[in-house]
């Protein structure tokens, strides 16, 4: 949520690019400030960006506010001939597509109908594949590159740079095995090359139908390696872990919080009666589960990343799977925890309380050891 009091950036239009009048409105706002992450455009609100999770207006010269036939004007450019997309929009309200302006940016793009009119929330996408050590990443997920099979699954809140650590565990796998990589992707962000692997990368509407149909298709296309954008629905989980039992590694993401909650989302997307054997079929393909987090440093408004990583064959990953639990189990099996990073970046300085309290799993638990009163959660 915005900080109280943002102040707005006020930006001047030089009709900087030769393409559409939206053209060169993106190009502005993401001169506006290094760190935009988001770009939205509401009738009846000012251009707005997201820096550093925080929403800011920003007043253009002769643009106050956004009408609808401004928005609907900015849909249009971003659409352009998309007709799955225009269909997509028409029948359900909403289309995501990807939005690429030569040499300066890529967008993953949502555009939807709220009160009749179009609004726009656009992504930007780094135009270079982001490596290990420019998102923190552990060194040991270099280890994914040499699995054979199984399921890999990167977790976190909306927003925490899931797609951006799936983007870099793919690039190292082109970079070190010669294998066959599919990606099934709504819609395309990162652009990989053929490098050591042959890469090839799938859009939903443009190239698959849907991400189910992409899946299927794959497993006839001789791949080594599956990544799916999100696992959404039971039929896409089954797939899934399908692709894993015939002997391809697959990778895939899920908006949940921490490892506990991934094994019971995915487990409880089907019916009861088949969950036990779910669990059986985790607990033999399921190889990692990684869970991150973005928190705000206190010192430069930048954000530091958090992992919470549980490997196959540990006693706590057996205990989740199996039992859906990790009572008396030794901390020692986790191999990093979220709240236990967190707790070392207030120690150190990086992140103050109240923000590590905000982004922990468990806030009372962190306040207590951290030896600090535990906040009063009606205040």
């Amino acid at each position: 949520m915005a900080a109280t009091g943002t102040a707005p950036i006020q930006i001047s239009l030089d009709r900087a690019s030769s393409g559409t009048a939206t053209d060169d409105l993106l190009i502005v706002m993401l001169r506006a400030n290094p760190r935009v992450s988001d770009l939205i455009f509401s009738p009846g609100r000012k251009l707005q960006i997201q820096v550093n999770g925080e929403f800011v207006p920003v007043e253009l010269e002769g643009l106050r506010t956004l009408s609808a036939d401004d928005t609907r004007g900015v849909a249009s450019d971003l659409i352009g001939s998309n007709k799955a997309a225009i269909s997509m929009l028409r029948e359900q309200g909403y289309c995501d597509i990807s939005y690429a302006l030569s040499g300066v940016a890529r967008f993953r793009v949502n555009i939807f109908i709220q009160r009749g009119s179009c609004a726009v929330v656009m992504r930007v996408i780094p135009t270079g594949i982001p490596d290990f050590k420019t998102l923190g990443l552990p060194e040991q997920l270099r280890e994914i590159a040499s699995l054979h099979d199984g399921l890999v699954l990167v977790t976190g809140p909306r927003g925490s740079g899931k797609s951006s650590s799936v983007a870099a565990l793919l690039d190292h796998i082109n970079e070190t095995a010669s294998c066959h990589i599919i990606t099934i992707e709504d819609p395309i962000e990162f652009l990989h090359n053929h490098k050591r692997a042959t890469f090839h990368q799938r859009e939903l509407h443009s190239d698959t139908p849907t991400v189910a149909h992409g899946m299927r298709a794959a497993l006839r296309q001789s791949p080594n390696v599956i990544a799916v954008g999100e696992l959404k629905d039971r039929e896409t989980m089954e797939l899934a872990l399908e692709a894993a039992e015939t002997g391809h590694l697959v990778l895939s993401t899920l908006n949940t919080v921490n490892a506990r909650q991934t094994v019971e989302r995915f487990v409880g997307t089907f019916p009861p009666a088949e969950q036990a054997a779910v669990r059986d079929r985790l607990a033999r393909m399921l190889r990692y589960v990684v869970s991150q987090r973005l928190v705000p440093r206190q010192e430069d408004g930048g954000r530091v990343a958090v992992f919470e990583i549980l490997k196959s064959g540990s006693k706590l990953m057996d205990s989740l799977v199996l039992n859906g639990c990790e009572n008396s189990l030794p901390p020692a099996e986790v191999m990093n925890s979220v709240d236990a990073e967190i707790e070392k970046l207030v120690r150190a300085g990086i992140v103050n309380l109240e923000i590590a309290l905000a982004h922990a799993v468990d806030p009372r638990e962190l306040s207590k050891k951290l030896a600090m009163p535990e906040r009063n959660s009606g205040s």
